[in-house]
């Protein structure tokens, strides 16, 4: 399984891998005990062809130097291929929208072109009025996963992060074809701002997620509610397709989506959404009409 190697000044303490953007450049950093420390002399940055090699370094933060500012929080990663969600996939959210957990996961793509930063404006489509939220722990692939089995799934985790599967219900649900399309608008996929390694996480089965918006908490619910687990995905997800470092699996969602509301509440320009999922961190995006 990988591992992070972080000794020194960082023991004991829970490490996160982050790309942060300062005066139009991004730059690879970690972050512990909420300091940022660059890590360039190590890694030019994190990418999808060098999180493998990365997440194999030690690394000593008494070595490194300090981000006093920066601009913004990136996307973790660079070079992500596939964004692969499972719908459907937590039993009390099911329950929610009125429909069964299905004997096989639902599986959907994201476009890559959806992909920003944990703290990016997020747009409302033109003649959208069911765009909606959705707080996900997302799975960074860290090597290449083909036929693997179940119990081998750990060894392939780079780590974890947060996703909002923005979600616009009319073009997924109401309108006739797959639900790529209400998935797929710019800017709804917020990845961030962390990827947090499996040893630093320990068990994912049970992390404490939430979702507010404009300060209203719709979304408080927990991993442990979700039914097909994280290395059955990764092992079925793996017979399908191949799974490349850096690809990001979005696991699916827990109760209290707009969808769910009763009537159904959905976003307009102006507001905020503001997730956090335990360990994680937080990401907190304003959405603007277009």
């Amino acid at each position: 399984m990988f591992s992070t190697n972080i000794f020194s000044k960082s023991k004991g303490k829970l490490v996160r891998y982050l790309r942060y953007r300062k005066n139009n450049e991004t730059k690879p950093g970690v972050e512990v005990a909420g300091i940022i420390y660059d890590i360039s002399n190590l890694v030019s940055d994190i990418t999808n062809k060098t999180i493998e090699d990365l997440l194999k370094k030690e690394i000593d933060v008494s070595t490194l130097k300090k981000v006093d500012t920066y601009d913004k929080l990136d996307v973790p990663i660079d070079g992500i291929k596939k964004v692969i969600c499972i719908g459907l996939n937590y039993e009390d959210h099911a329950e929610e929208t009125g429909m069964e957990i299905p004997s096989e996961p639902v599986v959907f793509m994201k476009a890559t072109s959806s992909i920003i930063g944990p703290n990016d404006d997020v747009e409302i489509p033109r003649n959208s009025t069911k765009t909606d939220w959705e707080v996900e722990l997302g799975v960074v692939i860290g090597k290449r996963a083909k036929y693997i089995k179940e119990e081998e799934a750990y060894d392939y985790i780079a780590g974890y992060t947060i996703v909002n599967d923005v979600s616009e219900r009319e073009f997924q649900l109401e309108r006739e074809g797959q639900w790529t399309k209400g998935k797929s608008h710019d800017t709804f996929s917020p990845i961030g701002p962390y990827i947090v390694t499996k040893d630093e996480v320990g068990n994912e089965d049970n992390l404490k997620m939430t979702l507010h918006v404009d300060g209203k908490l719709f979304q408080n619910g927990s991993s442990a509610t979700m039914y097909y687990k994280v290395p059955f995905i990764i092992a079925y997800l793996s017979k399908f397709m191949t799974l490349e470092p850096g690809d990001v699996i979005s696991t699916g969602t827990p109760p209290g989506v707009g969808f769910g509301q009763k009537p159904p509440m959905y976003l307009k320009g102006g507001q905020t959404m503001d997730l956090s999922i335990e360990k994680l961190g937080s990401q907190k995006q304003t959405t603007i009409t277009l």
